[in-house]
């Protein structure tokens, strides 16, 4: 795997000693507001501790930048702790609201 390139916006996340990394491109941003509905008022739900943890895999998942099957990822994310997976989170979610 390539490392996150953050000038791209992208954000590192490791599992279980697998480094996945998290690209918001337009095509992933498209897929993951079909499945989860508006992104902003995604982040406003982030930003008020309302996140589900189906929004946070459904996210992450789709900005995958190397395709992965979602229950495996899912079960990864779970066994990482959801704390682990909070910085790159955020890394999504303000890109998602300032853009690139």
């Amino acid at each position: 795997m390539r490392p996150a390139n953050p000038v791209r916006g992208e954000a590192e996340l490791v599992l279980g000693g697998q480094a996945y990394r998290l690209r918001p491109s337009f095509a992933a941003l498209v897929a993951a507001e079909a499945e989860l509905g508006p992104l902003f008022a995604l982040c406003e739900r982030a930003a008020a501790g309302q996140l589900t943890l189906t929004e946070m895999v459904g996210l992450l998942w789709h900005c995958l930048a190397e395709s992965q099957p979602r229950d495996a990822f899912a079960e990864a994310l779970v066994a990482g702790g959801l704390a682990n997976a909070t910085p790159a989170l955020r890394v999504l979610l303000s890109q998602i609201l300032a853009g690139r």
